[in-house]
């Protein structure tokens, strides 16, 4: 009899415990929480990095020529370098009006950006370049541009051109001649006059004296 209680007692306990892990095994399960995924950099080759670009010289003369020089674009692909530059400023210049007054004028210069030229390079299996004896056509401040064509992968150099100074025109003999000639001259008529004028005034302070 005892027993028989006891295993009702403990029938009784296990189905109110498995009441609520029933009910809660029937509820809906919510879904998980959804995350925006933030846009990675593209993902370089181990060793690589990004793509640069430089010139051998960053300021040259009108005339020279300097090596275009570019690293870690694509693996044996084609790359387009885009050369644009804004002409340098040009000194103001003074003009005379009718009334003899002056106005200082500027000499109009190219828009900024002009493209003066495209150059194609094609990479080695490193992606890697070279531009050998590149020479500007005028003076100005450059950009290079390059772009590969199939990574995409891009980079800009600057290069500043400048006009050569003229040399200072050599001193000749006749150039010297001429003015010394012309001071020797000027030089000559002032002691004679210096002597005339000496000379009358002795010449009158004797006539003087003899009036007297």
């Amino acid at each position: 009899m005892r027993l028989s209680r006891i295993i009702m007692a403990l029938t009784v306990g296990l189905a109110v415990v498995a009441v609520p892990t029933a009910a809660g095994a029937a509820q809906p399960q919510q879904p998980p929480p959804t995350t925006t995924a933030t846009p990675q950099p593209p993902v370089y080759p181990p060793g690589t990095g990004a793509a640069r670009l430089t010139v051998s010289d960053p300021t040259i003369f009108l005339g020279d020529t300097v090596d275009i020089i570019g690293d870690n674009f694509g693996p044996n692909e084609r790359v387009v370098i885009t050369v644009s530059y804004t002409p340098l400023a040009a000194g103001a210049q003074n003009a005379r009006r009718s009334d003899g007054s002056a106005v200082a004028m500027t000499t109009v210069a190219a828009q900024p950006g002009t493209v003066e030229r495209t150059i194609e390079a094609v990479t080695d299996g490193n992606g890697d370049f070279r531009v050998e004896e590149y020479k500007p056509s005028v003076t100005g401040r450059f950009i290079l541009s390059a772009v590969g064509q199939e990574s995409r992968r891009s980079d800009t150099a600057s290069l500043r051109v400048l006009r050569k100074k003229q040399p200072a025109l050599p001193v000749t003999g006749d150039s010297l001649g001429t003015p010394m000639k012309v001071g020797g001259g000027l030089l000559g008529a002032g002691a004679v006059m210096l002597l005339l004028s000496l000379a009358w005034r002795r010449r009158h302070r004797f006539g003087g004296g003899a009036a007297h």
